[in-house]
């Protein structure tokens, strides 16, 4: 068994350790065949991924040399495998990938089950998110982002782990450990500064620290960058929030008998 990562530079390790992927263009086809998940690439966007508009002459051929040398390799890596994981369909090639060899997958399957657990088992959705979020290693394909296709899958996957890290942090301000996140917190509202959902968490973090005063000031200052940068109002969500911070509404406390504030 391979198992293929793409969050952070792209490795294929097997159980004697990590194989290496020679060359910007091999490393650019696994990629895509990757990034595809099991679904067919045709040769046109395979090319176009790998040369851009650099295309070289008979670019079938360079392709298919590509695909040969590529097959070999995964070979190599596991002689008693009955068949080549690099197969050819109507629809384009595509590369074989099972259940747990691709750490992207198993992040994404991840999040969705977390999603469908936070609000019952904040303990369990803790967990399990923190674990996942362990698998990225660096920005996907550690810098190297390949064509169109595969900056879109990049950015995808991105989303995804903005959403863990926001579930992650609503299953611990409901455990009320708004002290012990608040750094990770002021951390990812930084570094996103106008996606509000952090905003809204670090806000919440601060007050039930006993940090009021701070709370208030983070929405000042977003208030401020979304009108500045954006031309736009906070969401409703995110004043309700503030409203709620300057009445001392008991549901910041996180309370799992009170219901929570949930963002339109």
């Amino acid at each position: 068994m391979l198992r293929f990562s793409i969050l952070g530079a792209l490795e294929i390790r097997t159980d004697a350790g990590e194989a290496d992927v020679c060359g910007d263009l091999q490393r650019t086809l696994v990629q895509t065949l990757l990034v595809s998940e099991g679904r067919p690439v045709s040769g046109e966007s395979l090319a176009e991924e790998m040369w851009g508009d650099a295309l070289p002459d008979r670019q079938a051929n360079a392709l298919q040399a590509h695909i040969s040398r590529l097959r070999r390799r995964l070979r190599a890596l596991e002689p008693d495998r009955p068949a080549s994981r690099v197969t050819i369909h109507p629809a384009g090639y595509r590369l074989s990938v099972g259940e747990g060899e691709l750490d992207a997958a198993e992040f994404v399957r991840t999040v969705r089950q977390a999603e469908s657990a936070a609000t019952h088992d904040p303990g369990g959705t803790a967990r399990m998110l923190g674990e996942a979020l362990a698998l990225w290693r660096g920005p996907v394909f550690g810098g190297f982002p390949g064509g169109t296709l595969c900056q879109l899958a990049g950015a995808r996957y991105e989303e995804h782990r903005m959403r863990a890290m926001e579930l992650l942090f609503d299953a611990e301000l409901r455990l009320g450990r708004h002290a012990s996140v608040l750094a990770e917190l002021a951390e990812a509202h930084t570094n996103h500064p106008l996606r509000e959902r952090f905003c809204e968490q670090l806000m919440i973090a601060l007050y039930c620290s006993g940090r009021q005063a701070d709370a208030l000031d983070v929405f000042r200052r977003m208030r401020g960058r979304l009108d500045e940068e954006l031309g736009i109002q906070p969401s409703p969500a995110l004043r309700r929030i503030e409203m709620a911070i300057l009445s001392h509404d008991p549901v910041l406390t996180g309370d799992p008998r009170i219901p929570a504030l949930q963002p339109v």
